[in-house]
Order: structure tokens, then sequence, then C-alpha cells
């Protein structure tokens, strides 16, 4: 992970005037030098990038059917028939939120919560 530093100043120390053999400013010069060289900073925080994954696969009641079926019919029909499922429960959904009165926020629950469940139960794997 690559991390970029800025350096901190020593400009400060040139009249401190507390004893030190530098602060007369006999060796301000090396000082300068080695703090420079040495101390260094993040300029910013740097974050790991999220992963696009599962965390649930190969978990689930239903997980071992869904990898045998995407193992038979292959990965690009499978991932097909998956989405083609996932638009009709949302249809499902929808008509549901429709008949009873719910509003988008309320649907859009309904939606995040039927995909929790698939991603429990192995749906998703």
């Amino acid at each position: 992970m690559a991390m970029t530093t800025s350096l901190i100043p020593a400009t400060g120390f040139k009249n401190a005037g507390v004893g030190c053999s530098f602060a007369s400013g006999e060796n301000y010069g090396m000082l300068v030098k080695s703090v420079s060289s040495q101390v260094r900073f993040p300029s910013r925080p740097t974050r790991a990038q999220p992963m696009m994954k599962n965390v649930n696969e190969g978990k689930g009641l239903f997980a071992p059917l869904v990898v045998i079926t995407r193992n038979i019919i292959g990965k690009k029909r499978f991932n097909q028939l998956r989405g083609k499922a996932i638009a009709l429960h949302s249809q499902v959904i929808t008509e549901f939120c429709k008949s009873i009165g719910a509003d988008s926020k309320q649907r859009q629950g309904l939606i995040r919560l039927a995909k929790k469940n698939g991603e429990r139960l192995g749906f998703l794997a």
C-alpha cells in the first residue's frame, strides 16, 4: 500500500537558546538535514479498498445447490437466470407494496431485506 508523506520543517530550532550545542547555529545545518530526512508523517490517512464480495459465500442452506447448479449450466447462463429471478422477485415486492399502499422507501427496505435473506440462505453463493 503506497503512502504519501510530507516533511515537518525544523526551522524552529535555530534560536531555541536552551543551552544546546546547536542553539548558536554551529550544527544547525546538520540538524535540519538529519531531522528532515528522518521525520515523516502521512499527508492523509489511507483506507483499505472495500471488497465487493459476498461475506456469506459458500454458507447457507441452499449454497451447495446453487454452486452445483452454477457448475452444471455454466457461470454466464446461471448469472442470466439469477438476474431474471431477482428482477421477478423485485416486481413481486413492488406489486405487494402497491396493494398494501406502502411508499417507495418501505419498498426499498423490503428489497434490501430480501437481499440479506438471500445471502443468509445461500442463494447468492
